[in-house]
């Protein structure tokens, strides 16, 4: 069983400047033995030979090599824009201003 108590949780809430209430207290407490005791347990289990992994299935990079390639002339990026002018794509403003 854990050492977490309803004192400790009201520590660390002043240590954070964090106003609990009495409910919260007791709901905390009862959730961080729940968590403490929750990693004991898994600490049981984990031995020297069980590797440590950060994720569950192994990960590879799936993006495929950044090559260079053909790219868009201005006429044709600009040919389905609803508004441009010639440099760049015009959108309305979206901070209530006009540039």
């Amino acid at each position: 069983m854990s050492d977490i108590t309803r004192e400790s949780v009201e520590h660390l809430a002043s240590l954070a400047r964090i106003s609990l209430s009495e409910d919260e207290v007791e709901t905390i407490t009862t959730e961080l033995k729940q968590i403490v005791d929750a990693i004991a347990k898994v600490s049981e289990v984990a031995t020297d030979d069980v590797p440590a992994t950060s994720h569950p299935v192994p990960l590879t990079n799936v993006m495929r090599d950044d090559e260079p390639g053909e790219t868009l002339t201005h006429e044709e990026a600009f040919a389905g824009a609803p508004a441009h002018d010639g440099e760049r794509f015009r959108v309305s403003a979206i901070l209530g201003e006009e540039q």
